[in-house]
């Protein structure tokens, strides 16, 4: 088997075996290149210990990166590069790093102490691949297996119960018995787990190829996470809209949408609030009035709690606050919700309804083709450099001084001129506004 590596990476080898050591990229680029992706980058993995690593590259820049570990980078034409001694790992009392490390001459050590197979390969351009642990037959059979004992391996780092599920959505992986086995089993060890690794995991995990069958098959493993989508599984509507309960439908809007984080985000808590606001009517169908502001308030903690930045929880709430909005392909409706929303947020709001529309029941595919309608709308708006906000006024505030309003005032009848011209009852024309304007503070001419 011959893999095309770039120059650089080639470069870093062949310095290393020229000075008599080994050397291999190492994990996910090898897991990559398998697969026919490109890797993000390449680790390199080698016999030398890292004073002579920065010894053979004394021609290069080497950055300690960590040294305590035996991990240095070593910068070639620009690119970096972390070149990491063999080694194995020590107890890992944090359940996040091992204690400590020793440095082996042994290759196959140094697999032995990775999560999955897959991840458990390197390559060599002279020696071709060293696979002791079959991850090239679980590519094939597409398959998420631990290296070892699978509790061992969660044991010493929680995420990697995380990590498995994201590498099953990212690829469309199935992970095998005992590795599902043990992820349902230490699920609570998750809880030990910084907020900021949580959420950088599951936001990958949104993303992958196939969200859907994770999220619903180990929805127990999110609910440690996110312990507000417990209610929501197996929840029954009782709605004709729906085929799905609360949770399934979540996760069926998670698969068929775009893959955007903001979008895919909001669709994962789109409903939260739904199982305390169903009302039953008298013929026992189910309504959920308000639902959509208690999942947006719902949704704001839950992402406070798990650190993401302040932008992406002020996003979610918003699309979420606005998702149940009904579709109507009108420039008027259109125009204000570019004008409540931004142009960007407006666009994320209608890839979150198509999201959520296309995981009812079929006659709501409808509603799918008026949002597309509404989003051609929008961009026929926006290219025609329509009013829709503010600024976009042929008058200012400063107009508005010069008329004798002030303070407060000025602010808000700059927001009454903007709603007349979004409803049309007033051409964005300097003169008509100023009109308006002097009227409405009984100003004469």
């Amino acid at each position: 088997m011959v893999l095309s590596l770039p120059q650089n990476v080639k470069t870093v080898i062949e310095i290393l075996e020229k000075n008599g050591y080994e050397a291999y990229i190492v994990g996910g680029c090898v897991r990559d290149e398998l697969l026919g992706r490109t890797p993000k980058d390449y680790d390199i993995t080698t016999s030398a210990i890292p004073e002579q690593v920065k010894k053979v590259f004394r021609d290069y820049k080497v950055i300690d990166t960590g040294i305590r570990h035996g991990t240095v980078t070593v910068l070639v034409n620009g690119e970096s590069f972390e070149v990491t001694t063999y080694r194995k790992d020590g107890a890992y009392s944090d359940r996040r790093r091992p204690d400590s490390v020793i440095f082996s001459s042994s290759l196959t050590d140094d697999l032995s102490r990775r999560d999955f197979t897959i991840n458990a390969m390197a390559y060599n351009p002279r020696e071709g691949l060293a696979d002791p642990y079959g991850g090239q037959g679980d590519l094939f059979r597409r398959k998420i297996s631990c290296v070892g004992e699978p509790q061992k391996r969660f044991g010493e780092d929680a995420l990697r119960i995380m990590r498995a599920l994201r590498f099953a959505s990212e690829l469309g992986f199935k992970l095998d018995d005992g590795t599902a086995e043990a992820v349902h089993y230490m699920k609570d060890l998750l809880k030990e787990i910084s907020a900021e690794r949580i959420s950088k995991e599951l936001s990958l995990l949104l993303c992958g190829k196939e969200p859907f069958e994770v999220l619903t098959e180990f929805s127990d493993v999110i609910a440690v996470i996110v312990p507000e989508i417990a209610p929501c599984i197996d929840f029954d509507q009782h709605n004709r809209y729906h085929m799905y309960d609360v949770w399934t439908h979540s996760a069926a809007a998670v698969a068929r949408s775009v893959p955007d984080p903001d979008v895919r985000l909001a669709l994962m808590l789109h409903d939260i609030g739904k199982p305390f606001c169903l009302k039953k009517d008298d013929e026992g169908n189910g309504h959920f009035y308000g639902h959509e502001k208690l999942s947006a308030d719902i949704a704001e903690n839950v992402l406070r709690r798990l650190r993401f930045p302040t932008d992406k929880i002020e996003r979610a709430a918003k699309l979420i606050r606005y998702h149940y909005i009904t579709p109507v392909d009108d420039e008027k409706v259109v125009r204000r919700l570019l004008s409540t929303l931004g142009d960007e947020d407006f666009f994320l709001l209608m890839e979150v309804m198509k999201g959520d529309n296309r995981a009812k029941q079929s006659f709501c595919y409808e509603r799918v083709r008026v949002i597309e309608a509404m989003q051609a709308t929008a961009q026929k708006i926006i290219g025609e450099n329509q009013c829709i906000k503010i600024s976009d006024l042929a008058v200012d505030g400063n107009d508005m001084l010069e008329l004798g309003y002030s303070g407060k005032a000025v602010g808000d009848i700059l927001d009454v001129l903007l709603e007349a011209v979004i409803d049309e009852k007033l051409p964005n024309e300097r003169e008509a506004l100023l009109r308006f304007a002097r009227e409405r503070f009984n100003v004469s001419e």
